[in-house]
């Protein structure tokens, strides 16, 4: 076997910019690249490791004997290893030994730029490419009308482990199957986006996938690279964004990984009270590190551009911009101001977000930040963290706790329902009902619903309808569309059996019809973060445990109407207050058979008398339906 010749893909500039933390395509020069050097196919590998006195490429092509193919460290003072190893080609298993200046250490690593990985348990890297002929054009040139801040932003969230499975052959669905069975589902119920939970290869399948250890090679448990690839190809034909969970806050301690990959803290803080987070038991990313951050950078990048995906939510933000973040006192350090804000972090999120709205016309990046921090979804330029938006935790947890309750004792519990509105536009929220609400004993959403079995499927029904009518864009997780009834086990497929039954079929094609509602009414989506597309009619009528607002967007003709009757008390002659004089027509109503409702409608077009009601100079009369939540459009 050929030894390792000296070949490198960097140039000067490059390691000014590694070291600057400022190289943003990392992934084009570190890595395994297939490369043909004086007409000689092979594979070009280059590898950080400063602390190393030696590294050994090792796989398949050496019966991974270290003693072969040394790689040779560059003269800069850059810690990067690299060589050009001929006839090592695409599908070869390989992995880097590092024998460390630190106490005689030696690490056997996957590669962290690896394109593809063995399938967990395997650990070993692969040699791969990015070949792939995409066929997305048109959603690519047209996807910013898809995706800008006042356009419908509907997410379905999904663990592509669990949402369907073969059940004869006990394996889940591969990248190319899912391609034709989700996307047909995702399209069928109205969703405009599609979430994965984190599909960068992770070795411990009870983590979800948040645990990564291959953060640039997409998990191999459903196919190859390229497939991924096809998959979000067809979300892109259907006209569906693809979103990527995203996890910079922290990695496992696996022997193959990150952690003290060259026998130092290289990708963690050496300092255990910034580089351990003691929740997860794992590895805490060094941010005040121009390596670590060109890393970090440099694949928010990569799954933009070489995957084509259209947003990154970015997971645990609270646990990455808090010193104190589930630490007890004298486990943290303040800052040099002698806060507890992370500075190095936070400066990292913003740079973070800089570049990939610097480089990407039409992407999003969500924020999963449970904290009152100022500014999450505000633009760098003026202070912020540079989101595009943020989940929306208090309304989640506020929302869930108040329908958890009898609708008997909710006149009590008001302030709980409208809160919200007190803070709702001080960020860009997304409203999720996510993957956290449905495990660890919280129950599903549908176990948590009071009453009897009409009754918690109304509430189901009205919950979500009250979610899509209320400022913010809006996720939801697998299952919850079905009414899932037991909580969320990765290991298993979605319940969907139970659309047999009419009650969670009813549940199916509200939500299918509520994501209708939210992509053809503008005034639902076009003014979602800003104060001037809501009005409120009523929040005072507590003993009724009623609401009623206005939406608005551009055009005041789009303006609609909604009330939300939170008991099962139907209500005649019911009065609301508006805004503008002209006739009005019920468009949606959770209440109607089709969803397993008692069916109370208004059939006819309703017209507003002069009389003052709600603070408002015009009013009009509904019969308005138990456990419901209505709108009407002016006509």
């Amino acid at each position: 076997m050929h030894q390792v010749q000296p070949y490198s893909l960097f140039t000067d500039y490059d390691i000014h910019l590694f070291k600057a933390g400022k190289h943003y395509k990392l992934f084009e020069k570190l890595g395994a690249h297939l490369v043909t050097v004086d007409g000689v196919e092979g594979t070009y590998f280059a590898v950080w490791a400063p602390s190393a006195k030696e590294v050994a490429v090792i796989g398949d092509f050496n019966y991974w004997n270290d003693g072969e193919h040394q790689l040779n460290v560059r003269w800069d003072s850059s810690g990067i290893w690299e060589g050009f190893i001929p006839h090592v080609t695409k599908g070869v298993r390989y992995k880097y030994k590092i024998h460390s200046h630190h106490d005689g250490v030696v690490t056997e690593k996957a590669d962290p730029f690896a394109l593809f990985c063995e399938t967990p348990p395997n650990t070993a890297s692969i040699v791969w490419d990015h070949n792939y002929k995409w066929k997305d054009d048109e959603w690519m040139q047209k996807r910013k009308e898809f995706n800008d801040l006042d356009k419908p932003y509907s997410v379905y969230e999904v663990h592509l482990s669990s949402w369907k499975k073969k059940v004869a052959e006990n394996r889940s669905l591969t990248y190319k199957e899912m391609a034709k069975d989700l996307v047909k589902y995702v399209k069928m119920m109205n969703f405009t986006h599609v979430e994965f939970m984190p599909i960068m290869e992770y070795p411990y399948d009870p983590s979800w996938g948040y645990q990564i250890t291959g953060y640039f090679a997409p998990t191999s448990r459903f196919g190859s690279p390229q497939d991924f690839m096809y998959l979000i190809e067809e979300f892109h034909k259907n006209d569906i964004g693809v979103i990527l969970d995203w996890v910079p806050s922290h990695f496992p301690a696996d022997g193959h990984g990150l952690a003290n990959f060259d026998g130092s803290a290289l990708y963690e803080h050496p300092d255990w009270r910034k580089g351990y987070h003691p929740d997860w038991k794992s590895c805490i990313f060094n941010y005040e590190r121009n390596e670590v951050r060109s890393f970090l950078i440099s694949n928010a990048i990569y799954w933009l551009q070489q995957f084509h995906v259209d947003g990154l939510r970015v997971d645990a933000v609270a646990s990455m911009i808090y010193l104190d973040y589930s630490r007890e006192e004298g486990e943290w350090e303040p800052n040099m101001f002698g806060e507890r804000e992370y500075l190095a972090a936070v400066s990292f999120l913003k740079e973070m977000n800089e570049a990939v709205y610097g480089n990407f016309e039409g992407v999003q990046t969500i924020a999963e930040e449970s904290t009152a921090f100022s500014g999450v979804s505000s633009p760098t330029y003026l202070g912020g963290l540079g989101f595009g938006m943020k989940w929306m935790m208090g309304w989640m947890h506020d929302t869930l706790q108040y329908f958890k309750k009898e609708s008997i004792h909710r006149k009590y519990h008001q302030n709980d329902i409208t809160f919200s509105l007190n803070y709702a536009f001080s960020e860009n929220f997304m409203l999720p009902l996510s993957h956290d609400e449905v495990v660890h004993g919280k129950s599903s959403l549908f176990g948590r619903m009071p009453g009897d079995e009409w009754q918690r499927f109304a509430n189901l029904r009205t919950m979500y309808s009250y979610m899509f009518t209320h400022p913010g864009t809006k996720l939801l997780f697998q299952g919850a569309e079905i009414a899932q009834s037991e909580e969320w086990n990765f290991q298993h497929s979605l319940d969907w059996h139970l659309l047999k039954y009419d009650y969670h079929k009813g549940v199916q094609t509200l939500v299918k019809d509520l994501n209708k509602l939210y992509k053809t009414v503008p005034s639902l989506y076009e003014k979602q973060f800003s104060h001037e597309g809501f009005e409120w009619i009523n929040f005072t009528d507590g003993n009724s445990s009623i609401l009623s607002y206005i939406r608005k967007g551009y055009d005041e003709k789009d303006d609609v109407v909604v009330v939300c009757n939170f008991t099962p008390v139907k209500r005649e002659n019911f009065r609301l207050g508006v805004h503008k004089s002209g006739k009005l027509k019920e468009i949606f109503n959770s209440d109607l058979k089709k969803y397993k409702g008692s069916g109370v409608r208004n059939t006819r077009a309703l017209k507003t008398d002069e009389i003052s009601w709600d603070g408002k100079e015009q009013s009009f009369e509904i019969t308005l339906a138990p456990l419901s939540v209505m709108v009407f459009a002016f006509l």
